[in-house]
């Protein structure tokens, strides 16, 4: 029944991916960005979607069961970042009519920024992000279904990278085929399905543990937004550390911002994005209150591994039919960010690179082709560094990955932050410092490293990020004096828009008051 099931959402997915696909018909703006014709609903469904994967059921679970309600600060603090996005930056590469985020880099910062940053997006998403998310959906099927598996082959890790080729090859030939339109099709869809599965879960998992209440009586160490500084993994002082890098997530991410980048204009834009932000509060009840109650579960039973927490609960509290039900919605959160990534990494391959260093006179059916072989060169990069990822948990069995990978990505991701920062607010910094700045960020980080290993990486990317932006910002203020026109930056489409804005940022400042 649960293999059916399974079977049955792969099929429509495919079918989704590819309906109303016609070759003939395609141009580069309809592949890359639907023609700037997506609305709100579309736009903030797709982008939390993509935004949640198989890595936030399994490696945050894995972590909020170790280390509790802590671990919802990456959902909900990403709240800043999400206005921030909406209200300063999306009218800003609105205006500037570009299609990729790099597009708006080399307007501000020059070509050698714009191309340094494609390079590295490339990099950080075609290698660390899309291997890490093939190899939290695959190794979810390995825990959930090892038995019935087994026979794809006896060695654990080498059955773990098979299933993650058949997850990639499966997204990338719908998104190879449909473009821009069958990733907002197919992410909706799945969006659906994984609130509804995570809800499921929710209900059973609270049902099993006796109550919400039960959550303070059982677990209360674990119901704790801030925790103290001496924490391993997420001491208070490292929000401020994820509340700038949340600049760079929502704010030049071409993975994240590609939906707003095609809406029909700056309104759909902004309540897409707004409606996400409260669909973050979703997100984190799903994703994080179920490794907190399994705590509560087992009691003095504990897990070897923390990351089996989520696959644990569906084992062992689901039955048959039902279970079927919530690892589509696993599914569903992994193809949606698959999907993205794959189109994303085409986009600024073909955009950035192909039609702008290899090709420029490139045709419509040029970059498009050229875009579907991107998504093809990025299945073989994130399946080879996949196998890392196995390799590295096979290695240390006991520690919450999701960690481990956030760490990895902050080596490229605090540079980018500074980036941001310069392409905004310090327009006239010279482009040769921004430069050399931005590829030093990378190297400060692992010296910083190597001098204070210990030291936590949120509080390190902190350190590296303030460093950066001051060392562009003294001279360009002394140079320049300080940079006029700030507070034009602001750009609210409707006051209705502006009103639900200022809800959303009083629920953030409210929810860290509560659960403080």
């Amino acid at each position: 029944m649960d293999i059916f099931i399974i079977l049955t959402y792969f099929v429509v997915i495919f079918t989704l991916g590819i309906v109303k696909r016609d070759d003939k018909k395609t141009t580069a703006h309809e592949y890359f960005l639907k023609s700037n014709t997506l609305r709100w609903p579309a736009i903030a469904f797709s982008t939390i979607s993509t935004n949640i994967h198989a890595g936030h059921f399994i490696g945050m679970a894995g972590s909020a069961y170790l280390y509790g309600l802590v671990q919802a600060n990456f959902e909900i603090n990403a709240i800043l970042g999400i206005l921030i996005a909406a209200f300063v930056f999306i009218p800003i590469y609105l205006a500037a009519n570009v299609t990729t985020i790099s597009q708006f880099f080399e307007q501000r910062l020059g070509l050698k920024v714009a191309f340094t940053y494609s390079i590295l997006m490339i990099l950080l998403y075609g290698f660390l992000y899309l291997g890490t998310a093939l190899f939290w959906g695959a190794y979810a099927i390995n825990a959930i279904f090892e038995e019935e598996i087994r026979f794809i082959h006896h060695d654990p890790m080498v059955r773990i990278f098979i299933i993650a080729i058949m997850l990639g090859a499966f997204s990338a030939v719908y998104t190879y085929l449909g473009g821009m339109g069958a990733v907002v099709r197919t992410d909706i869809a799945q969006f659906v399905l994984m609130v509804m599965g995570g809800v499921i879960l929710v209900a059973i998992v609270m049902s099993e543990l006796g109550g919400w209440a039960m959550l303070y009586e059982k677990t209360p160490n674990l119901m704790h937004l801030h925790m103290p500084s001496d924490h391993p993994k997420l001491p208070w002082p490292a929000l401020l550390g994820m509340m700038l890098l949340n600049l760079n997530y929502w704010g030049c991410n071409q993975i994240i911002l590609q939906r707003a980048l095609a809406a029909k204009n700056i309104y759909h834009a902004q309540v897409g994005l707004i409606v996400g932000g409260f669909l973050k509060y979703l997100m984190a009840l799903i994703i994080i209150i179920p490794g907190i109650a399994l705590v509560g579960i087992l009691s003095n039973q504990p897990l070897s591994d923390p990351d089996l927490a989520y696959p644990t609960l569906i084992i062992d509290l689901l039955p048959k039919g039902l279970k079927g039900i919530i690892l589509c919605s696993l599914f569903a959160s992994l193809m949606s960010s698959v999907d993205s990534i794959f189109h994303s990494v085409s986009t600024l391959w073909s955009v950035d690179i192909y039609k702008k260093y290899i090709n420029p006179g490139a045709t419509d059916s040029e970059m498009v082709s050229m875009g579907r072989k991107g998504i093809l060169g990025a299945l073989c990069t994130g399946l080879l560094f996949a196998y890392v990822v196995i390799y590295v948990k096979f290695e240390n069995p006991t520690f919450a990955l999701t960690h481990w990978f956030n760490e990895a990505s902050y080596y490229i991701k605090n540079g980018f932050v500074f980036l941001i920062v310069c392409a905004v607010f310090l327009i006239s910094a010279s482009k040769k410092l921004v430069l050399h700045t931005l590829i030093g960020s990378v190297g400060l980080t692992i010296l910083l490293k190597w001098l204070a290993p210990d030291m936590n990486y949120l509080n390190r990317s902190t350190l590296i990020i303030i460093a950066a932006i001051l060392v562009v910002a003294i001279p360009t203020i002394i140079q320049n004096g300080w940079p006029q026109g700030w507070g034009k930056l602001l750009n609210i489409s409707t006051k209705k828009v502006g009103v639900f804005g200022w809800l959303l940022l009083g629920s953030l400042v409210l929810c860290h008051v509560v659960f403080h």
